[in-house]
Parts: C-alpha cells; sequence; structure tokens
C-alpha cells in the first residue's frame, strides 16, 4: 500500500476532518503521516506526526486566543469589523487580506516540502484545497497529490467565470444588490489576476519542465478531489479530469461524557456555537440565546469562545449553559437544534446527527452553504446583521415543530457515505495513477 502524506494547514477547522481522512486511510492499510502545525500532534492519533507549518496565520481552536503575528492578529480584527457592516464587506475584506493570509511566504513552504519528500518519501500527498503554498509547492516540484475540499465544492474553481471569494448561490435571507456584487467581482477579479501572476512567476522561478497553471485558484490535482460534502444534485459543475470523491461527513463519533450529560439530561436542547472565529461575534450569539429562550421548555448550551465573560451574565438562567468551548461533535446527537454560522464542518456534524439548523452565515462559503441548508430542508436561513430575538424565536419553534422524516433521511444518507468510503475510494484512484505503490 502507499505511503500518503496529509498536508494540513494550521487551522483546526481544517485540520480536525483531515485527520479523521488520516485515520480511514491507515485503516484500509496506507502507511499515513499526518503533517501540521506541532500544535495539531494531538490530532494524528493512531498515524504517524510530522511538524510542517505552512501558514504564519493560524488558529489552533478560538481565533482570538490563537498566538501569531501583529499583521494576522491586525487583520482577524479588521475582519470581524467588516462582518459587522454585512456580507459583501466581509467579503472584501477577506479578498483584499488573501495574499498575506493564504500566501505569505511560499519559498519557505517549497523548501520545507523539499526535504519533507527526501526524508519521507511518499507515494503522493493528500493536501488541503485552500492551503495554496502546499498546492503550489507540490504542483512546481512535480509531486502527485490529491486535493482535499475542506468546505463547499465552488471552492473549486472550474469555470471562466467563476471567482474565488464570490459566491455562487445565495440563501433567501441575504441578497446583496447588484451594485455590491459588481464590486465584489472586480475585487476578487483583482485577486485571481494577482494570484496567477504570482503563481506563475514563482513555477518559471522553482520549477523545470513544470506548466505554470492557467489560473491560480483553479490549480487542483488532476488525480482525485476529496469534497468534504454531500453529493447535492444541484451543486455547480466540478473540474473536469479528476475523480471526485464525496465524503458526505468526515467525523468521528464522540462520546459525551457524564459532567456534560448530567448537565443536559431530560432537557430539549438548542446548541448557539458560531465557529472558532465568529464566536467572536457576541453580540449575534446574545441576540440568538435571547431569541432561544422565548421557546417553552428549552435549554441553551452557548460556544462563548473568548467572549464568554462578556457574555457571563447570560448564564444567570438556569436554562442557559454557556462555555468558552464545546464539546460540539459529542452534544449534537443530544439536541433538537443548533443554530450555527455555516461552516462546513458544523453543518456536516449536524446533518450526521439528524438535527435541523438555523444558520446565520457572515463570510467566504458561509452563504453557499446556508443556501444548501435551506434547499436541502435541513434548516432555515437568517441574516446576523438584522437579527432578532423575534426572528430566532419564530425560525427555531419552525424547526422543532417540523416532520422529522426529512431530516432522518437526510441523516441517513450522509451517514451512508463518510470516510471509511472516501479513503477506500481514494486509495483506489491513486493506486491506479500509481500502480507500484510502495
Amino acid at each position: 500500500m502507499p505511503r500518503v502524506v496529509v498536508v494540513s494547514p494550521p487551522f483546526r477547522s481544517h485540520a480536525q476532518p483531515l485527520s479523521v481522512l488520516a485515520r480511514s486511510l491507515a485503516e484500509q492499510g496506507a502507511d499515513v503521516i499526518f503533517a501540521s502545525t506541532p500544535e495539531f500532534a494531538d490530532l494524528a492519533a493512531g498515524v504517524a506526526f510530522t511538524p510542517l507549518r505552512t501558514s504564519g496565520n493560524a488558529n489552533t481552536g478560538v481565533a482570538e486566543t490563537t498566538a501569531q503575528d501583529d499583521g494576522s492578529t491586525r487583520r482577524l480584527a479588521e475582519f470581524l469589523d467588516s462582518t459587522r457592516r454585512g456580507a459583501v464587506p466581509a467579503l472584501l475584506t477577506q479578498t483584499s487580506h488573501r495574499r498575506a493570509d493564504m500566501l505569505a511566504a511560499p519559498e519557505d513552504v517549497l523548501a520545507d516540502l523539499a526535504v519533507l519528500h527526501d526524508r519521507l518519501r511518499p507515494d503522493w500527498y493528500l493536501v488541503d484545497q485552500l492551503n495554496y503554498p502546499v498546492t503550489l509547492a507540490l504542483h512546481t516540484l512535480g509531486l502527485p497529490f490529491a486535493s482535499f475540499c475542506p468546505g463547499h465544492p465552488t471552492y473549486l474553481v472550474t469555470r471562466d467565470d467563476q471567482l474565488f471569494g464570490l459566491p455562487q448561490l445565495w440563501p433567501s435571507a441575504i441578497r446583496p444588490a447588484e451594485a455590491e456584487l459588481a464590486a465584489l467581482r472586480e475585487a476578487t477579479a483583482l485577486t485571481d489576476a494577482s494570484f496567477t501572476a504570482l503563481f506563475a512567476d514563482f513555477v518559471r522561478r522553482h520549477g523545470i519542465g513544470v506548466d505554470p497553471p492557467r489560473r491560480a485558484f483553479a490549480l487542483t490535482s488532476s488525480r482525485a478531489v476529496v469534497l468534504n460534502y454531500p453529493p447535492f444534485p444541484w451543486l455547480p459543475p466540478l473540474p473536469d479530469g479528476p475523480e471526485r470523491v464525496f465524503l458526505g461527513h468526515c467525523t468521528e463519533p464522540e462520546a459525551l461524557d457524564d459532567r456534560w450529560l448530567d448537565r443536559i439530561r431530560g432537557r430539549r436542547v438548542v446548541l448557539v456555537a458560531l465557529g472558532t472565529f465568529l464566536s467572536a461575534r457576541d453580540d449575534v450569539l446574545r441576540v440568538a440565546v435571547t431569541g432561544a429562550l422565548r421557546v417553552p421548555d428549552v435549554t441553551v448550551v452557548v460556544a462563548a469562545g473568548a467572549r464568554a465573560a462578556a457574555l457571563a451574565d447570560l448564564a444567570d438562567d438556569p436554562r442557559v449553559v454557556l462555555e468558552p468551548v464545546v464539546p460540539q461533535r459529542a452534544l449534537l446527537p443530544h439536541v433538537a437544534a443548533v443554530v450555527h454560522h455555516g461552516g462546513n464542518n458544523s453543518f456536516t456534524e449536524a446533518l450526521v446527527a439528524g438535527v435541523p439548523a438555523l444558520v446565520l452565515p457572515f463570510s467566504s462559503d458561509q452563504f453557499c452553504v446556508a443556501h444548501d441548508v435551506e434547499r436541502s430542508g435541513a434548516g432555515a436561513c437568517l441574516d446576523p446583521n438584522a437579527l432578532t430575538p423575534a426572528g430566532v424565536e419564530a425560525a427555531l419553534r419552525d424547526l422543532l415543530g417540523r416532520d422529522q422524516a426529512g431530516m432522518a433521511a437526510l441523516r441517513d444518507g450522509v451517514r451512508a457515505a463518510g470516510p471509511d468510503r472516501g479513503a477506500a475510494a481514494l486509495l483506489r484512484s491513486m493506486q491506479h495513477a500509481h500502480p507500484n505503490g510502495r
């Protein structure tokens, strides 16, 4: 069986599902090494680990409390401020930050990967699609790799009119004006051209016999693409050529410990969790909790991140359980509904648990995910910057009162896929491309 190096960026929300897939590959017989920032060595249970830092920007658990350089800290503050001004301002800020956040030191990554390859001699790599310095380095070195798409499938740029950072799908509650979308289209086109020029120059300087990519954001494995998502029939077209492996989800069963079971036993629980970055929007958390408490007989569990102190008064209500971090994956099978930000992990984890969701999207691919939540019947969406307690209450009452047959069917379909089946399909694809293996 082949030796595989699974490379993760220094973001726990990306490293967590990648580590699950790494274990599934190992259980299928592959010799797997998980390569990421040293803070994520704990995720490599069941596989080997090697340290590899591919970005100065990081999020090892809660973004606001992760130690990082001054520039990354400043950009995080700018991003969070932009989310208060709406969807397009947040997306404009993200595209303006893209060079510093996603391609800060490609020469260093190239050098580190070359050393790692000489030392480990893997047959191929599995790399996060958004870890652009790694994809660029592997392409430049001519090394075989598969791509792992950690978010919405539209992260895979396929058409000439598609731009990374310009959502192709929008939920009903958030429909930007045409003038806003035109400004975003112009900004993302400039970023696309800038990245493509940088990639081409990098390949010309460091590659031997390697063609530069026609477009930087379209640089994806020609062998196999793994998508941590369900294969919904309405998804936009995906790249031609590589095998597409839809995981449906990339989670493992997790047991809830006795302390948490004692806190929620016998209660109808609504979980409110906006992710490792957006938990900083304590204003939205407060409105979401206040609205949820208007639903009779509900206990609200809140993941407050670094804003736990600012929200501490909410816990004066005995129906509120407030913690900086909660065991989300273990909790979900025990909750009746979840309020989340539209992150891919939250969406797929809720699907696996069969839990309906109220989605409050702020940025990135969250608008596409929110669209799919609505269209699939997995939940509802509200604009987080126009949120009211009454709106939250009405949405949760509707979700809690729905017939659960549809959610059960979605759950069963997602569970039928999963990382084990995905790992087997990926190994078959790579074995076919490299029949000698190791």
